[in-house]
């Protein structure tokens, strides 16, 4: 039981890196300036952070041994 909660978050925050990220990089603005690439992201990567810490519990609840 344990384990298939784990994995489900697991699952769910890497689902959710993958796609707030593709936003994130799709919200970025670039220019160049004096011959460099120079990227501005005007998205917001609080929903990332929610979903590498939802991950990393995934993987913390399904290798914990509690009983």
């Amino acid at each position: 039981m344990k384990k298939t909660i784990g994995g489900m978050l697991t699952a769910g925050g890497l689902i959710g890196i993958i796609y707030f990220g593709y936003q994130y990089m799709q919200d970025s603005e670039s220019f160049e300036a004096f011959g460099a690439d120079v990227a501005i992201s005007t998205g917001d990567y609080t929903p990332i952070i929610i979903s590498a810490v939802v991950m990393v519990a995934g993987i913390v609840i399904s290798k914990l041994n509690l009983k």
